[in-house]
C-alpha cells in the first residue's frame, strides 16, 4: 500500500526533475551510493551525522531557535509577545498578528522577513529532507533490507534507517506548519515541484514513523543512541503529536479545487469548519480526526509505558546547596540541567549545540536578557524576542504556580555582574520590552561563556517527556476516557505546586472541560518555548483565547489609567510604579543567584519572585567590581501590591534607598503596543491567516502560488 501512496501524492505534486544548481535541488551527492553507505557502521553513521547536523542548522537558525520560529512562534500568542514597537519590525509582527486579520496579506512584501536563497527556512528545510532521502533509499534499495524490518528486531542498521525517516517527517512537520500545503518528494535527486495536501503527508509520514518504530531503539537500550539522537521514544512522541496536529484545525486554501484535499490513500476529506471564511480560505479539521487522536493516544501511551532513561521527577532531587539555596521545584530542575550544558533528565531529544561555536539561540533569542556587550560581558548581550504578555504574568498564572519564576522574569542583566529591572516600555535586551521568558539564563550556567553573545551551548529542547503527558491527556479528553485524561494533568499540575494547593479539581471547572484544562495547563507547561501559538490553531482555541486576553489586557490598562492599579481574579496586583533598590546579596545572603524562594521568605524582596539574581562568581570570569561588596541583586517592593506613590509607606521606602520606577505606567503609555497590535483587528470568527507565504524564487522553480490573499511576486 506504501508505494500507492507515493504514487499518488508524486501525481498531485507533479514532480519533476531539475538541474542541480537550482537551490531547491533535492539530490545530495554525498550519500546516494547503497555501497557506500552499507560499507560499514562507521560510514553510514558518519552519513547520518551529516544529516544531523544539516537539521542541527536549520533548527537553530530557522525553525527551534531563529527564523520563521523567531518571527512568530515565539511571539504570537496570548502567553507571549514582542519586545519592540510594532512599526521597528513589521516584517514580523504582521505575520504574528494573523495580518491583520488577513487585511494586510496582500500587501505584505514576500521578502519583509524571509530570505529568497539556500539560507532561507523553505529551502534549509529541503536539504534537510534531501539528505535524509538519500539514506533512506540508499538502504531500501539494499537486498534483504526489508526482511531486517519485518523481522521487528532493532539492530543497528534499522535504528539508522528509523532515524532518517525521523529526521524526514520532523522537518516535513516544520514545513506544514510554517506554509500549510507544500511539495512532497521522497526521492533522492527530484526536485520538490508541485504542491501536495498537507493531509496526504502527514498521512504517510505517521505511516512511515509507524513501519520503523518497532525497529528502533529505546533510550537507553543501545549505548550510542543517547538524547541528541532520534530514539524510538522520540517516534513515538513524533506519531502522537503529528497525529494530533493532523487531526486538529488549520487553514486550508480553498482555490486548489474541492478534490484537492486528500488523505493518504487518495480519499477526497470532508471538514468541520469554524468561523467564516477569510482570503479563500476556510479553518477547519478532518471529520476523521477521532482516528488520527486514537493514533495519537496509543503512541503517547506506548512512550509512556517504557520512556527509556527520560524520567519525569515528581520531586527535586535536589535539597540545598553549601550556600544555602533552596530548590523544591523538579520543574525548575529541568532547566537548570540544561543550563548546565546535560542532557535534561525529562528531554526526550534535544537538539545539540556546542559552546563557543555555531548559533544558540538560547538564551540571545529566547531567554533571560542581558544589556552587556557583543563579547567579554557578564553576561554578553540577550535580546530576548521572546517576551511575557503581563496579562499572563499577572492574572493568569497562578501565584502559588512553580512554573511562574522559572518561566518569566521582570529583571534582566545589566551585563556588568548586576540584576536590572526591565522596563515595559516597547525596546530590546534589558533596556525595555518588559517581562522576560527566564528559562535560560547565562548566570545559571556551571561554565558560561563570556566571549561572545550567541554562543552559550546550550541545547535545544525539541521535546519532552511533560509533553508526552499532556499529549495522551488530551487525546484521551478529547475522546471521553476522561479518567485517563485527569491522571496525567493532574501528575503535570501537583507536581508545580506546594502540597494540596494545586486545585485540580476546580480547575477543570473553571476552564470549562477537561479538554480545556489540558491545553490551559500546557500553556503553563510550556510558557514561554513558543508552543502556545501553534497549539491554539491546532485545537481551535485560539479565537476564545485571543479574545480572553484582549478583555483582561483592556481591563487592566484602563484601572491602571484610572486608579494607578489593576487586581486581577488571582489576587494579583500590577501598579503604575514599584520601588527598587541594589543589594550586596552574597553579603547578606551568601549567594547572589537565587532558587526556589521558600514558603516564609515571600515578604523578601530579594528573594521574591524568585529563580533571578546573578551568577554567583563572575569575578572567577574576569570580572572586576572593584570592590568586594558590589550591589548586584535588586530588591523590588511593590510588583503584586500597589503602594501609594504620594503615601506613608512610598515616603519610607525612599528614605531607605529605594527609588522609584514606572511600571503598569509604561503600559498606558503604549497602549497600542499591548492591546491594539495585540492580535490586530482579529475579529475572532474569520479563518485566522497565520501561515507565511511562498518567496517568488520558491513559487517560479516549485511551480505552484501563493494563497491566503498573499502576492504572488
Amino acid at each position: 500500500m506504501k508505494k500507492n501512496i507515493y504514487l499518488i501524492l508524486c501525481a498531485a505534486g507533479a514532480l519533476t526533475l531539475t538541474s542541480c544548481n537550482d537551490f531547491l535541488e533535492t539530490s545530495s551527492s554525498s550519500v546516494v551510493d547503497a555501497d557506500f553507505v552499507f560499507s560499514n557502521m562507521e560510514t553510514a553513521r558518519a552519513a547520518m551525522d551529516g544529516t544531523y547536523e544539516q537539521w542541527r542548522e536549520c533548527g537553530s537558525t530557522q525553525v527551534f531557535g531563529d527564523g520563521l520560529f523567531y518571527g512568530t512562534d515565539i511571539t504570537g500568542s496570548d502567553i507571549e509577545r514582542h519586545p519592540e514597537s510594532f512599526s521597528n519590525q513589521p516584517g514580523r509582527h504582521y505575520p504574528e498578528c494573523l495580518y491583520q486579520n488577513g487585511t494586510y496579506a496582500g500587501q505584505y512584501g514576500l521578502l519583509s522577513y524571509m530570505k529568497d536563497d539556500d539560507s532561507g527556512a523553505y529551502a534549509q528545510m529541503y536539504a534537510v529532507i534531501a539528505r535524509a532521502n538519500a539514506i533512506i533509499n540508499a538502504l531500501q534499495n539494499e537486498e534483504g533490507f526489508e526482511e531486517l524490518i519485518a523481522a521487528g528486531t532493532p539492530t543497528d542498521m534499522t535504528q539508522l534507517y528509523g532515524e532518517a525517516i525521523a529526521v524526514r517527517a520532523t522537518a516535513y512537520r516544520e514545513l506544514l506548519r510554517s506554509f500549510g500545503d507544500v511539495p512532497y518528494q521522497v526521492q533522492s535527486g527530484v526536485a520538490a515541484n508541485g504542491l501536495a495536501p498537507r493531509d496526504s503527508i502527514y498521512d504517510c509520514c505517521i505511516a512511515d514513523l509507524i513501519r520503523v518504530e518497532p525497529v528502533m531503539y529505546r533510550l537507553g537500550e543501545n549505548t550510542t543512541i543517547q538524547k541528541n539522537f532520534m530514539s524510538r521514544n522520540y517516534v513515538q512522541g513524533l506519531i502522537g503529536r503529528m497525529a494530533l496536529e493532523a487531526g486538529g484545525y488549520q487553514t486550508r486554501r480553498m482555490d486548489l479545487g474541492a478534490d484537492f484535499y486528500k488523505d493518504g490513500e487518495g480519499n477526497v476529506l470532508t471538514f468541520e469548519t469554524m468561523g467564516t471564511p477569510n482570503n479563500n480560505s476556510e479553518y477547519g479539521r478532518r471529520t476523521d480526526w477521532q482516528n488520527l487522536y486514537q493514533i495519537a493516544k496509543t503512541y503517547f501511551k506506548a512512550c509512556i509505558d517504557n520512556p527509556g532513561t527520560a524520567v519525569f521527577h515528581t520531586t527535586d532531587p535536589r535539597s540545598e546547596s553549601d550556600a544555602g539555596q533552596m530548590f523544591d521545584n523538579p520543574y525548575q530542575y529541568f532547566f537548570q540541567q540544561n543550563n548546565d550544558l546535560e542532557f535534561a533528565d525529562e528531554s526526550i531529544y534535544e537538539i545539540p549545540l556546542t559552546q563557543g561555536s555555531g548559533n544558540s539561540p538560547r538564551p540571545y533569542s529566547l531567554g533571560r536578557v542581558s544589556s552587556g556587550g557583543s563579547s567579554n560581558d557578564y553576561p554578553c548581550k540577550s535580546y530576548g524576542q521572546g517576551r511575557i504578555n503581563p496579562a499572563f504574568y499577572y492574572g493568569m498564572f497562578d501565584p502559588n504556580d512553580k512554573r511562574r519564576d522559572v518561566s518569566c522574569c521582570v529583571t534582566g542583566s545589566a551585563g556588568k555582574g548586576i540584576e536590572k529591572l526591565i522596563p515595559l516600555v516597547p525596546n530590546s535586551k534589558a533596556d525595555g520590552g518588559g517581562i522576560t521568558v527566564n528559562k535560560w539564563d547565562e548566570n545559571r550556567m556551571a561554565n558560561p561563556y563570556t566571549a561572545g553573545q550567541r554562543k552559550s551551548g546550550i541545547s535545544m529542547p525539541y521535546m519532552r517527556i511533560s509533553e508526552i503527558y499532556l499529549g495522551y491527556a488530551e487525546a484521551c479528553a478529547a475522546l471521553g476516557e476522561n479518567g485517563e485524561a485527569e491522571t496525567y494533568l493532574k501528575l503535570i499540575r501537583e507536581r508545580s505546586f506546594p502540597t494540596g494547593q494545586a486545585n485540580t479539581d476546580q480547575f477543570i471547572a473553571d476552564c470549562g472541560s477537561l479538554l480545556n484544562a489540558v491545553i490551559q495547563e500546557r500553556g503553563f507547561e510550556f510558557a514561554g518555548e513558543g508552543d502556545r501559538r501553534w497549539t491554539l490553531i491546532r485545537t481551535g482555541m485560539l479565537p476564545d483565547a485571543i479574545r480572553n486576553i484582549k478583555e483582561m489586557t483592556r481591563s487592566m490598562i484602563d484601572d491602571l489609567a484610572a486608579k494607578g492599579y489593576h487586581e486581577f481574579e488571582n489576587g494579583n496586583v500590577i501598579s503604575n510604579y514599584v520601588w527598587t533598590k541594589l543589594v550586596d546579596a552574597r553579603s547578606e545572603y551568601g549567594y547572589r543567584l537565587t532558587t526556589e524562594c521558600p514558603a516564609d521568605k515571600k515578604d523578601d524582596p530579594v528573594l521574591y519572585p524568585g529563580w533571578r539574581g546573578q551568577n554567583d562568581a563572575w569575578e572567577n570570569y574576569g570580572l572586576d567590581y572593584g570592590t568586594s561588596t558590589p550591589a548586584t541583586n535588586i530588591a523590588i517592593k511593590g510588583l503584586f501590591e500597589y503602594i501609594d506613590p504620594n503615601g506613608a509607606e512610598a515616603k519610607a521606602l525612599e528614605a531607605e534607598g529605594y527609588e522609584r520606577q514606572d511600571w503598569g505606567a509604561a503600559i498606558v503609555a503604549n497602549d497600542n503596543e499591548y492591546y491594539r497590535y495585540l492580535f490586530y483587528d482579529y475579529d475572532y470568527v474569520k479563518a485566522p491567516i497565520y501561515l507565511w507565504p511562498f518567496t517568488p524564487n520558491v513559487i517560479t522553480t516549485g511551480g505552484f502560488t501563493n494563497g491566503y490573499g498573499f502576492a504572488q511576486q
